[in-house]
C-alpha cells in the first residue's frame, strides 16, 4: 500500500523556509503553505463570521482589515492567541487534506513546534540562520523595521533549540547554491527514514 509521508518544514522568519521550498518544487515536488492557506480564509465567509465575532473592529462589512488585525494581534498576546485559536484548526485541517492527496509532500509550517503540530508529520526539515541575515531578508522582502522583526523573533522558538529537536537541522549560512545541495542532502535522509519515497525525491529507486 502507498505510504502518504507528511513532510514539514520550519524555521523562524527569515530563515529561508520559502526558498527551500522553491527548491523543493522546482525539484517537481508538492510543497504547500500554511501562509498560503491563511491567505485563503480571508475569503471565506464562515471563518470572516467568526473573525468578526472576536475582532468586530477589525472585519468591516464582511472585508477584514488586515493591517488592523496584524496591529492587535501583534501588540495583544490574548487577541493573538484568540487568533490562533480560530485561524490554527481550519489551516492545519485543510493542509492535511491536500497533503493526503500525495505519497510524499511538503508544508511550510513556521510555528510547527509553538503550535505543537509536529505530531501530524512524519519528519520535520528545520531551518537555522544567523540573526543579522534574517534580518536583512525581513527587511528586504516585508519591510518591516528591525524593532518589529525582533518582536516577532521573540513571539517564536529559540533557533538554538532546534538543535535538540527530533529534526533535520539544516544550517542556512550560504549562498543558494549552498542551501540546494543541503536540500539534497535533507532529501536523501528522508529517503533513507522511508525507502519508498526515493524515487520520488532522488529519481532513483
Amino acid at each position: 500500500m502507498t505510504q502518504n509521508r507528511k513532510i514539514a518544514i520550519t524555521g523562524g522568519i527569515g530563515s529561508g523556509k520559502s526558498a527551500l521550498s522553491r527548491i523543493l518544487r522546482d525539484r517537481g515536488l508538492p510543497v504547500f503553505s500554511c501562509d498560503e492557506i491563511n491567505a485563503e480564509l480571508f475569503h471565506d465567509e464562515g471563518y470572516l463570521a467568526a473573525l468578526a465575532l472576536r475582532f468586530p473592529d477589525c472585519v468591516k462589512g464582511g472585508v477584514p482589515d488586515k493591517a488592523a488585525l496584524s496591529a492587535r494581534v501583534f501588540s495583544d498576546p490574548a487577541a493573538r492567541a484568540a487568533l490562533e485559536a480560530i485561524a490554527h484548526p481550519v489551516i492545519m485541517r485543510r493542509l492535511s487534506e491536500r497533503m493526503s492527496a500525495f505519497p510524499v509532500s511538503f508544508a511550510e509550517v513556521p510555528l510547527l513546534y509553538e503550535g505543537g503540530f509536529e505530531g501530524m508529520f512524519d519528519a520535520v526539515i528545520a531551518l537555522r540562520r544567523d540573526v543579522e541575515a534574517r534580518l536583512r531578508a525581513v527587511r528586504e522582502r516585508d519591510g518591516l523595521s528591525e524593532e518589529e522583526i525582533l518582536r516577532r523573533m521573540s513571539r517564536q522558538i529559540d533557533a538554538r533549540s532546534l538543535g535538540e529537536r527530533d529534526c533535520i537541522l539544516i544550517e542556512n549560512i550560504g549562498d543558494l547554491s549552498e542551501l540546494k545541495e543541503k536540500a539534497l542532502a535533507a532529501l536523501a535522509e528522508i529517503a533513507r527514514r522511508f525507502p519508498e519515497t526515493k524515487k520520488i525525491l532522488l529519481g532513483t529507486r
